[in-house]
């Protein structure tokens, strides 16, 4: 895809987001924070941040992610960067509140790799989000949305035993905008 079809899905399927009725009711959520090839997720942040929602991402240490708090545009701006080019806080980072110890979550927006209508999704492979959705589950049960370029939509996605099933995936549709 080039950057310019990149930019116009990315800006209709953030669109969709921000207008979906789950998303607008949920108080508690997560977001993924984007690497160059992905639906790009920075106007979700400031979106959710400025209508008072609390927001967490992720924050991966070894093999485990948590979801830890961000309070403002200007806190994302000032994460560390990764290896992978997204922002996280620092490992010693200990000061922000963990949506697990706090209440869950209402709402995870998940990034993946492939995607089908029916809820299946690949992501990098490392199972970061499957284990961390099935530990979520343990206290809330969310509400889970993929977002997809239309290049991403595959009729079938392999899984296996631990895959979670999205709720909902939302792509590009031309006639929005």
């Amino acid at each position: 895809m080039s950057s310019f079809e990149r930019d116009k899905q990315s800006r209709d399927i953030v669109q969709q987001l921000l207008r979906h009725p789950r998303y607008i009711a949920s108080k508690r959520i997560s977001v993924y924070l984007s690497m160059v090839n992905e639906v790009q997720t920075n106007s979700i942040l400031e979106d959710a941040l400025q209508t008072g929602k609390n927001v967490f991402i992720p924050k991966y240490v070894g093999s485990n992610m948590d979801m830890v708090s961000i309070h403002s545009m200007e806190d994302f701006k000032n994460l560390p960067e990764t290896s992978w080019h997204i922002k996280q806080p620092a490992d010693d980072d200990f000061s922000r509140e963990d949506a697990l110890e706090s209440g869950g979550l209402d709402l995870i927006v998940v990034p993946g790799v492939a995607f089908s209508k029916s809820g299946g999704r690949m992501g990098h492979g490392k199972g970061y989000y499957d284990s961390y959705i099935e530990k979520c589950c343990r206290i809330k049960v969310p509400y889970l949305i993929g977002l997809a370029y239309t290049v991403q939509m595959c009729e079938h996605i392999p899984l296996s035993d631990h895959d979670q099933l999205l709720d909902e995936v939302l792509t590009y549709k031309s006639d929005t905008g």
